[in-house]
């Protein structure tokens, strides 16, 4: 519940601060309202000049484990599908810069492709600067690790199983499963330098593989004649602090979902929640219990292809220190 809190008091400090941002931006975008067709005289609707005049708002964005949805949570609908006729769709690419706290921070730049409009294949290579940790380890153990970093390669297969209200039944949401192949570089080197204090506390492979299952249903006018998107889904895995610190023997389940509201066309605001486990026990003050993870955002459209996103982030305990005070951008590009 502190962490809760924390989030709760800082996040009402964030969206003052970012409110002037979204001042800033209107005027470079009230001209980018998307519109498919045109309604005529005669009640009947024009067809739209040409293609990118069809297409939606640059929603979902990437999150930082290279896959459509918010931040650190999945949506159902997949990143700038194509058409059912069409084999590819366009592909989409981000970068994101996450400063966490006590100098650890986390890159990541993701590309993604949706093909035949169901199945979205996705890559994000992940650099996770371990900051502080490293003179932490040195000063309890006299051991010099030699590395700043690790790093986390994200393969990702996610699939359209059930469109959003098929067979006409508007109760229906989106369903979406996926798969996600992890490979750590670097862990494997931590561990042989400590002389496997990793494997004396669960760890047991470089790399793993994160099963989700997610539905997400779009609500048009549920808040102020406003569309809302909620999404909740479940996961399976053996990551310990999402791969960065490797993966364990046991497999967990866990919830997880998100909220994302437009009040305007061109500004979307999401809440994130993410359930954690404790794949490892802990080494005091070096690896702490994991806590579950909140984030909040404001993606910003300035037109059909580009999004920026000002992320917030409770993350609790990552690795040595509370870090509820984290902060991230994000650029992304559909072509």
């Amino acid at each position: 519940m502190k962490n809760v809190r924390l989030f709760a008091r800082n996040f009402v400090v964030v969206l003052l601060l970012l409110g002037t941002a979204a001042a800033w931006a209107a005027d470079q975008a009230q001209q980018t309202s998307p519109q498919v067709a045109e309604v005529k005289a005669d009640g009947t609707k024009a067809q739209a000049e040409n293609a990118s005049e069809t297409k939606g708002p640059p929603l979902p964005v990437h999150t930082i484990e290279g896959y459509g949805g918010g931040a650190i949570t999945p949506t159902a609908y997949l990143v700038n599908p194509g058409s059912k006729d069409e084999v590819f769709g366009k592909p989409s690419i981000s970068a994101t810069g996450l400063y966490i706290g006590h100098g650890k921070n986390l890159e990541t730049s993701t590309l993604t492709e949706t093909l035949f409009g169901r199945l979205e294949l996705g890559y994000g290579a992940s650099r996770f600067g371990i900051g502080d940790v490293k003179d932490d380890i040195e000063n309890a153990t006299g051991v010099d690790v030699k590395r700043n970093d690790v790093w986390l390669h994200n393969f990702n297969l996610r699939g359209l199983i059930i469109e959003e209200n098929a067979g006409k039944n508007s109760w229906v949401p989106a369903v979406t499963v996926g798969l996600e192949y992890k490979r750590n570089e670097g862990i494997t080197d931590l561990n042989d330098r400590l002389g496997g204090a990793f494997t004396d506390i669960g760890f047991k492979s470089a790399d793993g593989v994160d099963a989700t299952l997610t539905a997400s249903k779009t609500f048009p006018k549920l808040a102020f004649g406003r569309p809302v998107i909620v999404s909740a889904g479940v996961r399976n895995s053996n990551a310990a602090w999402l791969g960065y610190l490797g993966f364990g023997d046991e497999r967990y389940f866990t919830f997880e979902g998100n909220v994302i509201w437009m009040p305007l066309d061109w500004l979307a605001v999401g809440y994130e929640y993410r359930q954690k486990t404790n794949p490892y026990s802990e080494i005091s003050g070096l690896v702490e219990n994991e806590d579950d993870l909140h984030a909040a955002s404001l993606i910003f459209i300035p037109n059909k292809r580009l999004s920026i996103a000002l992320v917030y982030g409770a993350l609790g305990n990552v690795l040595n220190a509370q870090e509820n005070k984290s902060t991230a951008v994000q650029v992304k590009w559909e072509f």
